[in-house]
């Protein structure tokens, strides 16, 4: 019987980039930043690391369909290298390889890695993939601001939210997450944002406005893993583990039948439900210190307390206008600013949530750190609300 990855993975050692316009770095020169940063954190030399995983979403514009790059950027001592994809949840999946080949006892140490290279493009949001495509005409009528969008109505009209009160929750999703990002300088936009500022914001897609929605940006992030054993014999103490890891997608039911309103993600409540499971979490509004969410749009973060179980059924829009998930609420969420004051790097971003978590467990997370933190959750989202991927992670303090 399968027995999960709770405490079998500790993380040796994080690093991440600076997130902006990073017009003066390429795909490697922000691996290269983030490595470097990692490997001075987990104290080994690179000839250590037996297997690597690297994230990219879009290899056309970023670093190619293969892991040759990320091997010839880092000078990786003729290591396995594999390039994955799993839409926004990419970051995750490299953690999750590198993870489960460190559990199965396959390697002893291994890396995840994850970049974006988006503002080179010229494109005002995520690019295109290609031109005229059968995809491309399935897809012909779908926009990431538009199918969030209808997320946002299907929300309201199934709990019977008024527009006014549910854009003023959605502000307070945006205005909490710069608050945050102000404090954190690896953040790409750092500047504090009002109600007046989000409610009278351009309409991207009603009722999302600007400020709901996440930037572009560049950037990446990077994690080497081992087991615990080996953690202790290189010298580490206070170690953070994988409590759990879970993936759930989307098999196309939601929008293949009408069994499913629109008003939530089938994905992100199941994989929270097993990674709780796995965790050995029983009541996550108690235990669970933490959040990093996907914020791709300020309802997104919202919707996302419900599916987690962090809110009740149709109450998240109460709990986030009663600050619950603000800094100093009962559970901080976007602690280190989100989707929203990072940008949107898609390879970059499941790592760089879960870099948030790592700093915070270990106390080292400057002005923005957490109280006596004991489990910090990221979350994941790929894809659209009817046809998607979710991942989930949970991290703690090793506790054996």
């Amino acid at each position: 019987m399968a027995q999960g990855i709770r405490d079998k993975v500790a993380i040796l050692g994080m690093g991440c980039s600076k997130f902006g316009e990073r017009w003066d770095a390429d795909a490697d020169d922000l691996i290269v930043e983030a490595f470097t940063e990692c490997v001075k954190d987990a104290g080994i030399d690179k000839s250590r690391i037996e297997a690597a995983w690297l994230a990219t979403a879009i290899e056309e514009v970023s670093v190619g369909k293969s892991g040759i790059p990320l091997a010839q950027a880092l000078r990786l001592p003729y290591i396995p290298v594999t390039r994955v994809e799993n839409f926004c949840a990419s970051g995750t999946e490299a953690f999750r390889g590198a993870v489960y080949a460190v559990a199965s006892g396959a390697v002893d140490i291994a890396l995840a890695a994850g970049v974006e290279k988006l503002k080179d493009t010229g494109y005002g949001g995520l690019p295109q993939r290609s031109r005229g495509s059968l995809n491309d005409m399935y897809w012909a009528n779908l926009s990431a601001p538009g199918s969030f969008a209808q997320l946002a109505s299907a929300y309201r009209a199934k709990h019977r939210v008024s527009r006014e009160d549910l854009k003023r929750a959605m502000a307070r999703v945006s205005i909490k997450s710069h608050a945050n990002g102000v404090k954190n300088p690896k953040a790409h936009l750092r500047k504090a944002i009002t109600e007046e500022d989000a409610l009278k914001a351009p309409m991207v897609a009603e009722p999302l406005g600007l400020f709901d929605c996440c930037g572009v940006s560049d950037g990446a992030a990077c994690a080497i893993v081992t087991r615990p054993e080996i953690a202790r014999e290189l010298g580490k103490s206070d170690l953070v583990s994988v409590k759990a890891l879970q993936l759930s997608v989307s098999n196309g039911a939601e929008a293949g039948y009408n069994n499913w309103d629109g008003s939530h993600f089938v994905t992100a409540r199941i994989a929270s439900r097993k990674a709780y499971e796995e965790a050995g979490i029983g009541n996550p509004r108690d235990e669970i210190s933490m959040v990093e969410a996907h914020d791709c749009f300020s309802i997104t973060e919202l919707v996302a307390m419900e599916d987690l179980r962090l809110s009740n059924e149709g109450e998240g829009w109460r709990d986030v206008l009663d600050g619950a998930f603000d800094a100093d609420g009962r559970l901080p969420v976007q602690i280190d600013g989100g989707l929203k004051c990072f940008g949107h790097p898609i390879g970059a971003s499941g790592l760089r949530m879960l870099y948030e978590m790592y700093l915070q467990l270990q106390g080292r997370a400057g002005e923005r750190q957490i109280k006596n933190p004991r489990f910090g959750m990221t979350h994941n989202l790929g894809g659209f609300p009817h046809q998607n991927v979710c991942s989930v992670g949970i991290l703690g303090r090793f506790e054996h």
